[in-house]
This record gives C-alpha cells, sequence and structure tokens, in this order.
C-alpha cells in the first residue's frame, strides 16, 4: 500500500528548488573600475530580495544569503542596498527586469536572468525525527511505503515520489498552506518542518539548504539525510548562482572574480548555516577534511 502524502502548494517553489548551478580567474576590481553597462549602479551593490524568506533572506540581514551580499559588497567596496519583493511569479521581472537592482543571490538562470558561476552545490533531502529511519538512503526503501510524507507541491522529488508510486489515488488528501495572516510560519519549508516535529508527517522532503537550518531550529533532533542515490531524472541535485540581466557580461566576469576570491568565505557561511554542500562533480559531500 502506497506512503501516504501531505502535498502542501504554494505559489512559490523554494528559491532552492528552482535554484541550480566554481568560478573563473581574474583579480576582483572596484565596480567603478569596470566598463559597465548604464544600468548596474557602479558605487553601490543592489540586491532584491526576500524579506521574509528564512534561512536565505530576511530584512533584518539574518539569511545567509544576506551574508554572503555582504562579502560581495565588501570586496567591490561598494555600500549594499537592498529592493525587497517577495518571492513569486513575476519576482524576477519586477526586480532586477525592471533595473531596480542589479544582483540576485541565489538563482539557476532563465529567461530574465544570467547565471554567474555556481557558488554551491547542494540537494533535496530527506528529514526524519532524529533515529526513527536509520541508516535511510534513498527514496525507494520499503520503509516508507506506510509513511506520511511531507512535501512541497511541484517540487523536483514529488515525480520521484510518483515513480515509485508513493503518490496516487490513495495518498492522502492534497491540503495546501494558506498565506493569510493567521499564518504560524514563514514560509512552507518552515511548516513541513514543523508539521514534522509535531509528528504530524512522519518524513519531510525538502530542498537541503533550507531543511538543515529549519531543521536544527525546530528543537526536536532530526536527520537530514541528502538524496545522493536517486535515478538522474528528475535532478535532485543543483548548482546555486547568482543572477545578473542577460548581456551584462563585464558585471558577470565581476562578480565570478569575486566569487572566486571568497569562495571560502562564502563556505563558510554556507556551513554556519547547516547547507548540505556537495563535490562539485561527484554525489558525495563537499571534501572538508583540510580545514
Amino acid at each position: 500500500m502506497p506512503g501516504r502524502l501531505m502535498i502542501r502548494s504554494s505559489s512559490f517553489v523554494s528559491s532552492a528548488a528552482a535554484a541550480a548551478l566554481l568560478l573563473v580567474s581574474a583579480g576582483a576590481r572596484p565596480v567603478a573600475a569596470q566598463h559597465l553597462p548604464d544600468l548596474v549602479t557602479q558605487d553601490v551593490l543592489r540586491v532584491c530580495s526576500d524579506p521574509a524568506n528564512m534561512p536565505f533572506s530576511e530584512r533584518k540581514g539574518d539569511g545567509f544569503e544576506n551574508r554572503i551580499a555582504q562579502i560581495v559588497a565588501d570586496e567591490l567596496k561598494v555600500k549594499l542596498r537592498y529592493y525587497w519583493l517577495t518571492q513569486g511569479p513575476g519576482f524576477v521581472r519586477n526586480t532586477l527586469g525592471t533595473g531596480l537592482c542589479d544582483l540576485i543571490i541565489g538563482t539557476s538562470g532563465g529567461e530574465i536572468i544570467q547565471p554567474t558561476n555556481p557558488y554551491y552545490r547542494s540537494a533535496y533531502v530527506l528529514v526524519a525525527r532524529k533515529g526513527e529511519l536509520p541508516d535511510i538512503k534513498a527514496l525507494d526503501d520499503p520503509r516508507l511505503a506506510d509513511k506520511q510524507i511531507g512535501i512541497i507541491a511541484g517540487t523536483p522529488p514529488y515525480g520521484r515520489l510518483s515513480e515509485l508510486k508513493l503518490v496516487g489515488e490513495r495518498t492522502h488528501p492534497y491540503a495546501p498552506y494558506a498565506f493569510g495572516p493567521e499564518r504560524r510560519h514563514q514560509t512552507v519549508a518552515a511548516e513541513v518542518i514543523a508539521d514534522l516535529a509535531d509528528k504530524k508527517i512522519d518524513v519531510a522532503i525538502l530542498w537541503g539548504p533550507a531543511a538543515g537550518w529549519l531543521a536544527k531550529q525546530s528543537g526536536v533532533p532530526m536527520d537530514v539525510v541528502p538524496l545522493l542515490n536517486e535515478p538522474g531524472r528528475p535532478a535532485l541535485t543543483f548548482r546555486v548562482s547568482m543572477g545578473v540581466r542577460h548581456n551584462e557580461n563585464d558585471w558577470k566576469r565581476t562578480l565570478n572574480s569575486v566569487l572566486r576570491k571568497r569562495r571560502a568565505d562564502i563556505e563558510k557561511v554556507l556551513k554556519e548555516y547547516d547547507v548540505p554542500l556537495l563535490a562539485e562533480e561527484e554525489n558525495k559531500p563537499l571534501d572538508t577534511s583540510d580545514e
């Protein structure tokens, strides 16, 4: 009998679900020294971001993307300025596309966005209360057959669960999250982890950069297992880049230089937020033994 699936839908699929994406040489130079398109502001780093999307970003500057934006601004020797808009349909078009900002910190590219070189690689993860699913490594584990699984509708793991017949007519009814003024959590991922902590579901499958931090903040010990043993399609591992406008190649090269020069500082921030980091070419955790 297939496992019951708790599907939580949202207009916004985690920036990481849509995020896929090290780095080029050349020393970083101040923005003013670059030959940049007129649209790029040269005396300030203008970043468009979500004001309430932890652990990625927050108006108070507590997210890891906020801290990485500050690293970039420091390297370029300019001030950092934010333009805030909730992630969702039209986010890129109404921010980068209209010239309100010159940079989005986490993206995979798109019709409007040109990606920089990637600055980290991560994966979707399976999250369970600590010790309840010891040594689980993949979604075809038979122990998941009778579990209630929390997942955000439209994310890549949903397709894999369909292949394994863990979704279907006998699964748990659709129960979308409501984003009204009474909502208890900042994001859909945060609500899924809260439900896991409260034992309303048995397992969560989420984008790792969100899940690692949220699991740690939940107050309930949890195991976070990167899904590295799934078939290549649908992909469950992604590279994450920064995003600029198309044709702004000088600006992109400047950022690539910053990413290369400050790579260690950026990785340190990601680890502090429990982002599951993967090696560039292999499905294995990033080797940090020499640190």
